[in-house]
């Protein structure tokens, strides 16, 4: 189930806006006008898309879902639609790529989650509801109505969650000024048990932190955090500023500690091709995230002050995860002064060093006791410094450990 065994997953923002490759935002960025924006639709014709390649990089990059932009914020439609003629039925490609989208995740065992905009740039009952994210000026022949509006959104999701098989969440975009749980009842009743987010009609089930991680330790409701492999775009930009990679495994890392999900964002090309340093990108982070995946899932998020880093435990296993380049090949874990049956770094497999000892930086006076604690050492940060590095300690009894860092006991109160 998503949020439980799915935790990575692709965002893809896909349109019109990728023919000139500037922003997905361009239409009101630039304060184009709808008649002079709108042409773009003559000269869509993704030639190269292939879903069956996007989703082996999904795969390869260890990603269980897709959540892919139906429609964005210029009401463009990317599917097959009866309710708007800016749809991509009337492009030169003449396909409907949901269909396509869908069918290969059925046939590649991918999750699927439909995002789709509150505001809409095109439609002509489309309301500007008092939040961000609305043209300068209504366009010609505009008839803001939110009752005609909300009527053209059930229609469509009638479509979008009718039509495509099952659909595992809704991922609406930029709240509208009025809430209506009516809109998220009609929703479930077309996909019973489908997962809605909290940027539509009402709360729904799970929130959606967007380039930030929030302030707090772990997370108290469902939570899929989102993430662009670009610093200045979600939609395709040509000549793009990219994210490092170990930037972007810290922020991996420090929300699915937490408990969370992240979706991880890349913009086709108006080809329909996936830009090949994107592609590289999400390779890279889900070669790091494949090997250390275990420490996420189904973990339980522990925290102690003393400890220079975050800490998952599962089963049998503490999890050590450095926040950054490591800064040092060992530290003393204070308070814990037990020994783990084995340690090794997740990164490689390679074992390391895990013994109880009293060191040096746990001097506290002449004469006064000589705590012992356990110390890690000998781990290969030199040779790890473009991944986020975790270590995975096995215990006999993680119980007492998490008692030990959940300070319900002094370290020294057990004995080895």
């Amino acid at each position: 189930m998503l949020f439980q065994d799915e935790r990575f997953g692709m965002f893809i923002h896909w349109g019109l806006y990728s023919i000139h490759g500037w922003h997905e935002q361009e239409q009101w960025r630039k304060n184009i006008a709808k008649e002079e924006y709108e042409t773009l639709v003559k000269q869509f014709d993704p030639k190269e898309f292939c879903i069956d390649e996007w989703l082996e990089l999904v795969k390869e990059a260890g990603m269980e879902y897709i959540c892919f932009t139906t429609k964005h914020h210029d009401g463009f439609c990317m599917w097959d639609t009866k309710y708007t003629e800016y749809n991509i039925m009337n492009t030169p490609y003449h396909k409907d790529i949901l269909r396509e989208v869908a069918d290969g995740c059925a046939r590649h065992g991918i999750k699927l989650a439909l995002y789709y905009s509150c505001p809409d740039w095109h439609y002509k009952h489309s309301v500007n509801f008092g939040g961000d994210h609305q043209l300068a000026r209504p366009n010609p022949g505009d008839e803001p109505n939110e009752e005609l509006y909300k009527e053209y959104i059930r229609n469509q999701m009638t479509e979008l969650l009718g039509n495509y098989g099952k659909i595992d969440a809704l991922f609406w975009d930029i709240p509208p000024y009025n809430r209506d749980e009516s809109m998220n009842a009609f929703v479930r009743g077309l996909q019973p048990g489908i997962l809605i987010n909290n940027r539509g009609y009402s709360e729904g089930d799970y929130s959606t932190p967007e380039r930030s991680v929030p302030s707090g330790s772990c997370f108290t409701r469902l939570t899929e955090a989102c993430q662009s492999v670009s610093a200045a775009s979600w939609g395709y930009r040509a000549d793009d500023d990219y994210y490092s990679n170990l930037f972007l495994m810290q922020s991996i890392d420090n929300i699915m500690c937490r408990g969370g999900n992240y979706l991880l964002n890349v913009g086709p090309d108006a080809l329909g091709r996936i830009p090949k340093e994107s592609a590289e990108k999400i390779r890279t982070v889900g070669n790091w995230y494949r090997k250390v995946r275990e420490s996420y899932q189904k973990a339980e998020w522990i925290h102690h002050p003393d400890i220079p880093c975050r800490m998952t435990v599962r089963d049998r296993y503490l999890y050590l995860h450095f926040d950054g380049v490591a800064v040092s090949s060992g530290f003393s874990l204070r308070p814990l002064n037990l020994v783990p049956r084995s340690a090794i770094v997740l990164n490689t497999g390679e074992e390391i060093a895990a013994k109880v000892e009293y060191l040096p930086y746990n001097f506290t006076a002449p004469g006064a006791p000589m705590p012992e604690y356990l110390h890690i050492n000998r781990i290969p940060v030199d040779e790890l410094t473009k991944e986020l590095i975790v270590l995975r300690l096995e215990f006999e009894d993680v119980e007492s450990v998490k008692a030990i860092l959940n300070n319900n006991v002094r370290g020294g109160d057990l004995l080895l």
